[in-house]
């Protein structure tokens, strides 16, 4: 599509990125992370299931999932699926293609509002060299209440940063991360530049979910 600008600059105060698989392509490493750990604890989802249920949520997901299962999530699930992703990044996490050159270029506010946690999310924008251009503004599913699709999240990265709702756009990557911006009565704006959607269709899910426009460029995420 043309660049994504359909609506000036001026209508916004505040551009909300979340970051796997919208700043760093690393939804397709960390659900495979994911799918492994789940195969150790006797759980085997597929790839696609574990997208379908887990991408753009919180571990509290996956523990929920256990309690559906009648299971306790074991004790050391957590960190050795930490264990599993930071190598995984560590080997292969990019940056998603001209997010930094976009980043550069924006002339309004913007931070990052993610499900992951603090120290993944530090580790991401580390390892792919974006870590100075979000300095002091990180959120994480860790600050709030309830993480996403609920709206806390990107309402308390909104208010932090001084924001309205409505003159606040999101740019997300998953259905969870879509409903959360909406319910939050944000704009969003769907992305499915990621790996995670090469063989799925991303546009038609998250046009479902709510998105008011969906793009697979970064490069197309321009304001007039």
């Amino acid at each position: 599509m043309d660049a994504v600008a359909a609506r000036t600059a001026a209508a916004y105060d505040l551009v909300i990125f979340d970051c796997d698989g919208v700043l760093v392509d690393s939804e397709a490493l960390s659900c495979t992370c994911l799918l492994r750990q789940l195969q150790r604890h006797g759980i085997d989802l597929g790839l696609d299931a574990v997208l379908d249920r887990f991408l753009g949520r919180s571990i509290t997901a996956v523990a929920d999932y256990f309690h559906a299962l009648d299971r306790a999530m074991p004790a050391a699930f957590t960190a050795e699926l930490r264990t599993l992703v930071r190598k995984s990044f560590a080997d292969s996490l990019q940056a998603m293609a001209d997010v930094e050159s976009v980043l550069r270029s924006l002339k309004i506010a913007y931070c990052v509002a993610s499900s992951s946690d603090i120290e993944r999310v530090n580790f991401s924008l580390e390892l792919t060299g974006l870590t100075a251009l979000f300095a002091g503004r990180v959120f994480t599913a860790q600050m709030v209440r309830s993480g996403k699709p609920a709206p806390d999240l990107f309402l308390y990265a909104a208010a932090s940063l001084a924001a309205e709702p409505a003159r606040t756009l999101v740019i997300e990557d998953s259905v969870s991360g879509v409903q959360a911006g909406k319910a939050a009565g944000m704009t969003v704006w769907g992305f499915v530049g990621g790996s995670h959607y090469a063989s799925r269709d991303g546009r038609a899910l998250l046009a479902a979910a709510g998105a008011d426009q969906v793009f697979d460029r970064m490069a197309d995420l321009r304001f007039n």
